[in-house]
């Protein structure tokens, strides 16, 4: 489940609301074991998601680099490779 969490930190552009937030729902998820919270945990569910993705806002505001920003499109070639070395080329 937690493979789909993305880096965030240092991409041009910036990692967007949504990116952190869908990060932020795999988490709890992952803690959770919930992919879908029942009525009487879908409060306490959605408001971790708020405050993890609030920490994780502050988290990257506060990140200092002096690497460059890393490109999406280039990372994104990079891990398709790594994926068809790993389980071969897609038919």
């Amino acid at each position: 489940m937690c493979r789909n969490i993305k880096t965030l930190f240092n991409f041009e552009p910036p990692a967007t609301e949504l990116e952190i937030r869908d990060a932020s729902l795999q988490f709890v998820r992952k803690l959770s074991g919930f992919s879908v919270p029942s009525r009487a945990n879908e409060a306490a569910f959605n408001q971790a998601v708020e405050e993890v993705a609030a920490t994780a806002r502050r988290l990257m505001a506060s990140l200092v680099t002096h690497a460059e920003p890393r490109n999406r499109e280039a990372e994104a070639l990079k891990a398709k490779a790594r994926s068809a070395k790993r389980f071969g080329a897609e038919a």
